[in-house]
């Protein structure tokens, strides 16, 4: 499991996509950010798992799943 903290943002690429950019700059793609998070610019903690895809369409960010947040 990984901590991540940093802000939600929308990626206007292909079809769009919501994604995190952490502290450090960081790029991740939760592949199930929850509804609540899903605000440009607003600040979150996530408890998050790197996944393994097959195949995205998306050429961005590490994939993760989140397992919990506090924001």
């Amino acid at each position: 499991m990984r901590i991540i903290k940093g802000k939600v943002v929308y990626k206007n690429i292909g079809p769009g996509f919501w994604a995190i950019v952490d502290t450090r700059g960081g790029e991740w793609r939760p592949i199930n950010l929850p509804e609540q998070l899903k605000q440009e610019g607003r600040k979150v903690t996530l408890m998050a798992k790197e996944v393994e895809e097959d195949f995205s369409v998306f050429m961005w960010g590490k994939a993760i799943r989140v397992l919990g947040f506090n924001t």
